[in-house]
């Protein structure tokens, strides 16, 4: 008789999830378990892209930092000979930063350029997409990860060339050589992450870099300074962001930039810079949480 009240008491038999829900600990069913920021799911995907680049850290961040010192050799030896100076400082010491920024610019690109690429064409872009994490949590971890890595070929760079002959980087404007390198970071590690998005082979990242990519680095003032230009050249040359990345760049080092007659002109120009990256950045979150090309 006690089995058949023990039976009798129990309550209906309910599907396993309604039984989970209502148990002490388990959060009723639709309600998220997370809330504010998954600062754990955050930092294990910003560590897993750092780790991935480290593995092969003598192609991702030593074989860039060669690449660019070839350019100031090849450059300061075919046009620096004569020892003419470029705003007021030799050619070598005017191309340097530039150079410096530029290779930081275009391995941040590389870097997130390869995150969904990859997992569309291995089959693994679900690892991306099924942790609990929001559109914006994972655009900021690849993007963080792209900037670290950015930050690392850029200090390889500048060591290197610390101990070239007729280089001198000093640090005139500290605040500038941080925001610009941070913001040109940020800003082509977001255009990698479009690019995977919109990319279904490795073509598509690769047209992107050459003819895209290539062409704003080294027509943004590297080598040069935009007042060699003729006018309308000039002007086509103030609507390339990457123009006021390097030259705000290399104004931190030398105190001199082409951007404008003032360093109020460089102050608009960092901020302007910074109104692009978030306009960037809306844009591709709203792309991320409409699931194009990614949840097709």
């Amino acid at each position: 008789m006690a089995d058949q009240a023990h039976i009798h008491a129990a309550p209906a038999s309910a599907p396993d999830g309604e039984t989970a829900a209502r148990r002490p600990g388990f959060a009723p069913r639709g309600q998220p378990v997370i809330h504010g920021i998954n600062r754990i799911g955050l930092f294990a995907l910003y560590m897993k892209e750092v780790r991935r680049f480290l593995k092969v850290q003598t192609q991702t961040i030593w074989a860039p930092a060669v690449t660019t010192l070839l350019f100031l050799v090849i450059f300061t030896v075919a046009l620096g000979r004569s020892g003419g100076t470029v705003l007021g400082v030799p050619f070598a010491s005017f191309i340097a930063p530039g150079l410096i920024v530029m290779a930081m610019m275009q391995n941040a690109f590389a870097n997130s350029s390869f995150s969904f690429l990859s997992g569309k064409i291995q089959g693994t872009i679900i690892d991306l997409l099924m942790p609990p994490l929001s559109d914006g949590e994972l655009m900021t971890g690849i993007v963080a990860a792209a900037v670290t890595r950015a930050v690392l070929v850029g200090g390889a760079v500048a060591l290197a060339m610390a101990f070239y002959p007729g280089v001198t980087l000093g640090a005139a404007h500290p605040w500038a050589i941080v925001w610009f390198g941070l913001m040109g970071s940020v800003m082509l590690a977001l255009i990698g992450l479009l690019t995977s998005i919109w990319a279904e082979k490795f073509d598509h990242n690769a047209a992107i870099t050459n003819f895209v990519i290539a062409p704003l680095s080294l027509l943004s003032g590297t080598f040069y300074v935009i007042d060699n230009l003729a006018p309308a050249f000039q002007s086509i040359s103030r609507f390339n962001p990457f123009f006021y990345v390097i030259s705000g760049f290399r104004f931190g080092f030398l105190g001199q930039s082409d951007i404008g007659n003032s360093n109020m002109a460089v102050v608009h120009g960092a901020i302007g810079l910074g109104v692009f990256n978030l306009a960037l950045a809306a844009v591709i979150y709203l792309i991320l949480r409409s699931g194009w090309k990614l949840k097709d």
